[in-house]
This record gives C-alpha cells, sequence and structure tokens, in this order.
C-alpha cells in the first residue's frame, strides 16, 4: 500500500504533469469514456495501453487505478488527462471502432500485467483474430502451441487487462457456445454484433 507521504508527493508530481503520475521512469495516464457498452477506463503507461476497464462509474475506476498505481509502485493520479497524446489516440480509436469507422486499433500495447501462457496466448490472439472472426477456446489453445490448454485459454481470456483492443470477445465455444466474457455475456453479445458476427438485438 502507497503510505500517504508517498501520495501526496506523487500527487504533486501527477499535478505538475497534467494529470501523470510519474515514478521511477514509469507513467499513469487515464481517460474514462462512454461506449455503447457503458463507461470504459483507458489506462496508459510511457509504453502503451495497459488496462481496459469495463463498467467504469466513478468508484471502480478510483479502484482499478489505486490497485495499478500499487502493481507499478506509484500513484496514479486522480484526475484524467486527456490532452497526454497517448491517451488522446486511445480515446480517437475507441470512438472510431464504438462508429464502426475502425477495425484494426494501433495503439501501442503495455503487456506488464500479464505474463506466461496468459501473455503469449493473448498476443496470438490479438495478432491473428482479426475483427468479425471468432476462435474457439481450442483452437486458441493449439495455435499457442498448447493443445491440451482450452480451459486455460478460458483462464486467460478471464485475465486480460486489455480486453477489446485485445479481443477475448472473439473467443467462444467450439460447439457454438458464446462463451463467457469479464463484462458480461450481454456485452459480449454487443461487440460480436458490432463487428457483423451476430445479428444486431432486436431492442
Amino acid at each position: 500500500m502507497v503510505t500517504a507521504p508517498e501520495r501526496a508527493s506523487d500527487r504533486e508530481s501527477a499535478q505538475a504533469d497534467g494529470g501523470t503520475a510519474r515514478a521511477g521512469g514509469r507513467t499513469v495516464a487515464w481517460q474514462t469514456i462512454d461506449t455503447p457498452i457503458g463507461p470504459l477506463l483507458l489506462a496508459m503507461t510511457e509504453q502503451g495501453l495497459i488496462q481496459v476497464v469495463f463498467h467504469a462509474n466513478a468508484a471502480r475506476s478510483a479502484d482499478a487505478l489505486d490497485r495499478l498505481g500499487r502493481r507499478l509502485g506509484i500513484a496514479a493520479p486522480s484526475s484524467p488527462s486527456p490532452e497526454h497524446p497517448l491517451v488522446a489516440a486511445a480515446v480517437r480509436q475507441f470512438e472510431a471502432y464504438f462508429d464502426g469507422e475502425l477495425r484494426d486499433f494501433t495503439l501501442p500495447l503495455d503487456w506488464s500485467l500479464i505474463s506466461g501462457f496468459n501473455r503469449r496466448v493473448l498476443r496470438e490472439l490479438a495478432a491473428h483474430v482479426p475483427y468479425g472472426t471468432v476462435v474457439g477456446y481450442q483452437d486458441l489453445a493449439v495455435r499457442a502451441g498448447e493443445p491440451d490448454a482450452a480451459r486455460a485459454v478460458g483462464v486467460a481470456m478471464g485475465a486480460n487487462p486489455i480486453p477489446v483492443v485485445v479481443p477475448c470477445h472473439r473467443v467462444v465455444e467450439s460447439d457454438g457456445g458464446i462463451g463467457g466474457f469479464g463484462g458480461g455475456l450481454e456485452m459480449k453479445r454487443t461487440l460480436l454484433a458490432l463487428e457483423g458476427v451476430l445479428p444486431q438485438p432486436l431492442f
């Protein structure tokens, strides 16, 4: 847990840097945006997009930023930084995606919240399962070089810190079932409908 003096010092640094917390060369900047699947928190480091948080109301965002800061050893800023160039780029690309104008995110990604098999399978997903397509858990396990790890692929999807951009909504069950999703099944259906995989809901 960050101590009070450390937190105060980091806040001063964040205010001086336009809402970006900085410590030991690492930075965090963030913004929340309204989307058709609800509010999203987009958090960036100097390396790229590090976290996307669903259902990002004020309390959930504050908690996610606090946990992210503790993982990185800094205090994330309490204020958003919409003018930060990486944040601004992320907001533009997410808005274009939800408007149906963008299929391929080109944001740099920071993979430091995830490692091992989970990182390997998520990188495979991001690189080789394009917009408008789906892949089965088993098939993704084979692609990641672990054919007996279909269940572990499901765990990796649940641990994905960068959903939408790393499209775990495109991973489905081999029997045609939609599978699980951290943001809820209705959100998964909405994303797949946006990409033309499922019909748009009637209501």
